[in-house]
Formats: structure tokens, C-alpha cells, sequence
């Protein structure tokens, strides 16, 4: 439909009905973004009439009239007004609006509103709030990246005090022997692509504790705001060197969490010495990225618990389990156990409801991802007080900051207001666009492929998908997440001992995972023990690689390695033999804790590895020694 030849002006005009709080707060909304490329004027303006729109057509919807004369109304005219925006990402959502299909839904949801405007009015007010200003997210993003900065002091600071009786020369599984293993037969090229490890240059054990220190520093400069985005781009290099050589060591949920939130820090972080909150704000693909990530963290653990067929969450008994047979379990995991049946029930139940259904919120308006970064905190907070996750909990709360705006933390903590913001060059967001679109596709990949239409998909959508993520799978920073999908309902522990007769056996004391019975869980987070927490994982399957390799180093007294346990029964020699045995542990009640002063009990299931000592004759030079089995006496 045309309008009268009548071209008050080179921009276009809005009338909407002055009348309506509704669609005041949508018309300060859309003004804010088109900046003052769009004139919005209300219905009783005198042009409407020079422009021959009725009083009738005024009250039914928004009207919207171009310099080129076309007349749009209602959902079709809001679209078309937004196309005029100077933001790109504006620009891209309304001509979305406007495809076919789109905008025949579009128009069935603004005749609804239109007809129940009170209504409308009350819902906006409580999705969006009473502020029509548009959403700012400086302060999230200072925030964000401070704490990003003690969450890589703490991942470092944990992994200096490990990393020889690791990854060292004379630890468990020696990063060097890794990096001299794939050197042969690989270019130089070949093998940064394959181990992408500044360590390639120096894996002694002065380069190991040396990165570890690095690390540190850097960690301190991003708390102190100091030239944040190179100081993340080392960090995330430095973490990724690490994460390459320590194989099982560093292939924890967290560690590649860690990883992925790091990428996306350095893509956010402003540039400057000391850019302080930033002249711009961070791009809506960088917001978008991090809540995709949120979904994707809280979406993937739940939908795995699902599809996994556990019973036990089908049950709606995981939680009985859980705080059992936690990895680490704390003192608080050990009272949540005896909580009564229906409690455990609805404890698993919530867990599912909001691991399945929360995420959804991440997408939605401001009030309900304000109510879903609540939900996803306390959580955490759960999780933290029944068991040790080394600093997951913390990344997980310090990523849900995301969910909030600027405005939301200023109603909590004294903020200054943040200078107006500098115009986005158009170029840089082109840039931005083109880093973080792989991101995007395989962060969506990942949720779509969980389904079976998914899985479905042709050879020809596979194929570029399957390069993709082959190109990133090196650098660990777009990854899949799942935690007890599986519920464990038994707890096996291992129990290393050594002996010089075969006769006489004692116990290796771990400093954190599960010993003596009468010994009570630890809080130990945000340190991560990591050979406890791989003593674990041990337990529940046949003796891997590298706990082989472990009982290797006791036989040798590799001071490295005894440094990661809570003291060493020969202090004089190593032990002749060493051996492993597996014990079931279960949690005394109530009562037995108070009678006995038990925490556990326990009973011997068998040998978990038969006595083992080091092989006669000359042993290979700074590797694990070899072994030899030996006859086992005694129980």
C-alpha cells in the first residue's frame, strides 16, 4: 500500500499510539537502536493525517511510512523500521523478521498482543524490567575477565604444586618422553599441529615449574587489569601447552572448560595497557558466544544424564548414589547422604529439571536469565559443599555472570556509570564475525549431533563439519560436556602398599582421596588433587598405563612423585615390591559415626595388581623403570 506523495522528511516515520505503555517501552527500545535514523512520533502527531492514516488504523497497530512513501504496519513495520539501524546484527535480525513464514507468525503474535495490550504490558514489564535503556555489558565483561584471572592463578598455582611428580623427568608419565616419542617421523609443522606445546622448545623440569610461575604473573596482571587481552592470549597458550602433555593428568572437564573460556576471553577483552571498563562493549557475538556456552555446559550434562538409560536417574536415586560415591566427597556430601529418601528423589529431580530445562532461560528475555544464573549458582554452590571439583565450580558460577547486564550488578555493588560507549568500527565487528562464526558452528554442531536427527544428518553437511572440528580438536577450545551421565553405585577404592619381605605390607597414605575409615572427607576445592582424583577413576576399571607407571616410581623413591602423597612409609629405602588392593568403601550411618568415630567402612575385594618390583639388570636412563611380577605371600 502507498501512502500520500508526502515526504516530511529523508527518514522514515513511526506512529505509534502515545496512549499505550506497551508500546511506549518498545518504541524507547527501538529508538535506542536505530539511533535517530528512524523518527517515532505519536499517533496524534498532525502528519499522521496529512498522511491519510486513519484514527482506526492508528489504534490497531504501529504504521510505519518510508521516503519512498510505502506504508507498513504492525509486525511488518517494526521489521522494516529495525532494517534501518546502523548495528549489522540489527540489520541481519530484521530481515529475518521479514522472510515468509517469519513474518506471518510475527503477525499472529502482534494481533495478540494488540488485542491484550494490560496484559502484554505486565509480561513485558516482568521479562524485560521497567528500564528500556539498552543493555550494556562493560562491567559484566571487567568482572568477568578479573575472575578469569583468579581462576587461571588458582589452575596454576595447583598445577605448580604437582607438576614434576606429574609430568616431569621423574614423574608418572613424563611430558618429555611424549614430546620425544612424536618428534620421529613428524615435521616440525606437523608436530605443533598434533601437540600444539610451547614445550617442543624445553620440557626440562626448570621449564615445567618455570611456565607454572608464568602463569602466575600473568594471572596477576589480568586481576590487575594490566594489558588483559595479550595476557589471556599467553594464558590460554600457556594452559593448552600444558594440557597437551599431560595427558590423563589434564583431560578433566574443567581443564577443557577452562580452555574454551579462555579462547573466548581473549576474542572479548579490550585492548589497551590499561583500558579499564573499555571504550567499546563487547559484540553481540560475544555475548551470544558466552551464553552458548552456558547452554551448551548445563544442556549437554543434563541431556546426557538422559539419554544415557541410567536407571538411577530414571529413578530419580542418583543422588543416594552420588554423595557415596563422589570422587572427593566433603563432610557436607557425607550428611546429604543420610538425608531421607524423598529428599534424595527431589535433589536428583531438581538436578534433571534444571540441567534440562533451565538452560533454555539463557536465551530468553533479562528477568528469566536472571532467575536461571540464580538457579545455575546455587547449583554450583551444591556441588561445591558435597564434593571436590578442583575450580569447576567456580569457572561455572564466573561464567553465568554472562547472563547478567551491567545493570543487573548495579543494583548489587556500588558501579559507577560507564562513559558513553565509542562506535563500534565496522570492520572490527567484520573481523569479529569472521573468528567467531567456526565457534559458533561447532558450539551449535555440538548440541544439534546429541540428537538422533542429528546424527542424520548427509555426508555433505558431515564432511565440512567433521574438518572443522578436526582443525580444533588440537586446541581443546570447543569441546563436549556430560558429568555423570553414568551414576556410580559402588565405591572401589585402591589401596597401594609396599613391602620388603612379601610378608609385611604398608599402606602409601594419599593426601586427599579416601584412606583410613576414620579419617573424615576434606574440603579440598578449588585445588585439584589430580592423582587422587585419577586414583579414582582407576578404580572402577582394569590398572591403566600410567598407574603401572606409578608403582614404578615407588619402587625407585622418585621424591617427585612421593611429593604428591601425604608421606612415604620408607623413608630410609624404597620398598622391594609394591602392590595394589582393591577394598569396597561404604559410608557408616549416623549412629556407627558416633559410636566408633568411623567415617567409612570397608571390605578387601582382592589384589587390584599383584606385587610387582623392579626387573634385575641395568634400567633405562631417566624413563620408568622396567618391572617384574612377583609371588604374592601373605594377605
Amino acid at each position: 500500500m502507498r501512502a500520500m506523495a508526502f515526504d516530511p522528511s529523508p527518514r522514515p516515520l513511526v506512529f505509534y499510539d502515545g496512549d499505550c505503555g506497551f508500546c511506549r517501552r518498545w518504541v524507547a527500545r527501538w529508538s535506542a537502536r536505530t539511533q535517530g535514523r528512524v523518527r517515532f512520533l505519536p499517533g496524534s502527531d498532525w502528519r499522521r493525517r496529512l498522511l491519510g492514516i486513519s484514527s482506526k488504523d492508528m489504534r490497531g497497530a504501529m504504521q510505519l511510512v518510508e521516503p519512498s512513501g510505502r506504508l507498513s504496519r504492525g509486525a511488518e513495520a517494526a521489521f522494516r523500521a529495525l532494517t534501518w539501524s546502523p548495528r549489522w546484527t540489527t540489520r541481519v535480525a530484521a530481515r529475518l523478521g521479514l522472510l515468509p513464514g517469519v513474518l506471518q507468525a510475527a503477525r499472529g503474535v502482534y494481533g495478540v498482543i494488540a488485542r491484550n495490550r494490560t496484559a502484554a504490558s505486565r509480561v513485558d514489564r516482568w521479562l524485560f524490567g521497567r528500564s528500556v535503556a539498552p543493555r550494556e555489558y562493560r562491567w559484566v565483561r571487567w568482572g568477568f575477565l578479573r575472575l578469569m584471572g583468579g581462576v587461571y592463578l588458582i589452575a596454576f598455582t595447583s598445577l605448580g604444586r604437582q607438576v614434576l611428580g606429574l609430568i616431569g623427568s621423574r614423574g608418572i608419565r613424563p611430558a618429555k618422553e611424549l614430546l620425544d616419542t612424536d618428534r620421529s617421523g613428524l615435521t616440525a609443522l606437523e608436530r605443533w599441529r598434533r601437540l600444539p606445546t610451547v614445550f617442543w622448545l624445553d620440557a626440562s623440569d626448570e621449564a615445567l615449574v618455570r611456565g607454572c610461575r608464568v602463569g602466575q604473573g600473568l594471572s596477576l596482571a589480568v586481576l590487575l587489569g594490566l594489558a588483559p587481552r595479550p595476557a589471556l592470549a599467553l594464558l590460554w597458550g600457556l594452559y593448552l601447552s600444558y594440557a597437551s602433555v599431560g595427558r590423563e593428568f589434564l583431560s578433566f572437564q574443567w581443564d577443557v572448560l577452562l580452555l574454551e573460556m579462555g579462547l573466548l576471553s581473549v576474542l572479548t577483552a579490550p585492548n589497551g595497557l590499561r583500558p579499564g571498563l573499555g571504550r567499546g562493549g563487547p559484540g553481540a557475538f560475544d555475548v551470544f558466544l558466552f551464553r552458548l556456552l552456558t547452554f551448551r555446559l548445563y544442556f549437554g550434562s543434563g541431556i546426557s544424564k538422559w539419554q544415557s538409560g541410567d536407571r538411577t536417574w530414571r529413578e530419580l536415586t542418583a543422588c543416594r548414589h552420588y554423595y557415596e560415591t563422589a570422587p572427593l566427597p566433603t563432610r557436607g556430601g557425607w550428611y546429604a547422604h543420610h538425608l531421607s529418601s524423598s529428599m534424595q528423589r527431589a535433589s536428583t529431580g531438581a538436578v534433571l529439571a534444571l540441567e534440562v530445562g533451565g538452560p533454555f532461560f539463557v536465551f530468553l528475555p533479562r528477568r528469566p536469565r536472571m532467575l536461571a544464573f540464580g538457579a545455575f549458582t546455587g547449583l554450583q554452590a551444591a556441588i561445591a559443599a558435597t564434593g571436590n571439583y578442583g575450580f569447576f565450580n567456580l569457572q561455572s558460577a564466573v561464567l553465568g555472570l554472562w547472563l547478567l547486564d551491567d545493570e543487573a550488578l548495579r543494583r548489587v555493588l556500588p558501579l559507577r556509570r560507564a562513559s558513553p560507549l565509542a562506535p563500534r568500527p565496522g570492520w572490527r565487528t567484520a573481523v569479529s564475525a569472521a573468528l567467531v562464526s567456526p565457534l559458533v558452528v561447532l558450539g551449535a554442531a555440538d548440541v544439534f549431533l546429541r540428537f538422533e536427527r542429528g546424527a542424520r544428518l548427509s555426508a555433505r553437511v558431515m564432511r565440512p563439519l567433521t574438518w572443522l572440528h578436526g582443525c580444533a580438536r588440537p586446541l581443546r577450545s570447543v569441546n563436549r560436556y556430560g558429568l555423570f551421565s553414568v551414576m556410580t553405585v559402588e565405591r572401589p577404592e585402591v589401596v597401594v602398599e609396599g613391602s620388603n619381605d612379601g610378608e609385611h605390607w604398608m599402606a602409601y597414605p594419599f593426601r586427599y582421596k579416601v584412606g583410613a575409615v576414620d579419617r573424615p572427607p576434606s574440603q579440598v576445592a578449588p585445588h585439584q588433587p589430580r592423582l587422587d582424583w585419577q586414583m579414582w577413576f582407576a578404580a572402577l576399571s582394569a590398572p591403566p598405563t600410567w598407574f603401572v607407571a606409578f608403582l614404578a616410581r615407588l619402587l625407585q623413591g622418585s621424591p617427585d612423585v612421593l611429593g604428591l602423597l601425604a608421606g612415604n612409609p620408607f623413608q630410609d629405602t624404597p620398598p622391594r615390591q609394591v602392590r595394589a588392593v582393591l577394598y569396597d568403601y561404604r559410608m557408616t550411618d549416623l549412629s556407627e559415626r558416633r559410636r566408633t568415630g568411623a567415617w567409612w567402612r570397608r571390605e578387601r575385594l582382592g589384589l587390584y595388581v599383584q606385587p610387582l618390583s623392579l626387573a634385575p639388570g641395568p634400567q633405562p636412563s631417566g624413563r620408568i623403570p622396567r618391572l617384574a611380577w612377583q609371588a604374592s605371600h601373605g594377605v
